[in-house]
């Protein structure tokens, strides 16, 4: 009962994100980049997604390791 809960909350946000990212990507459809703009958006996002998927895998790393261990 209780996982089913958490299931329908989880894909009710991600309708709720999808829906709000549609309605934004529509409003904006008017709006054009530039080359510069358009490469500037890629090394971005790449960048944020890379720093976020190498924290994170530094902090299953140092909890496989036993490294968060050591402080206690």
């Amino acid at each position: 009962m209780r996982t089913s809960v958490l299931v329908v909350s989880l894909l009710g946000l991600l309708a709720l994100a999808t829906g709000t990212a549609g309605y934004i990507w529509w409003e904006l459809r008017e709006v054009e980049l530039s080359l510069h703009g358009t490469l500037a958006l890629i090394l971005g996002v790449s960048l944020s997604l890379g720093l976020g998927v190498g924290l994170m895998y530094l902090v299953f790393y140092s909890a496989r390791r036993g490294h968060d261990d050591d402080i206690g």
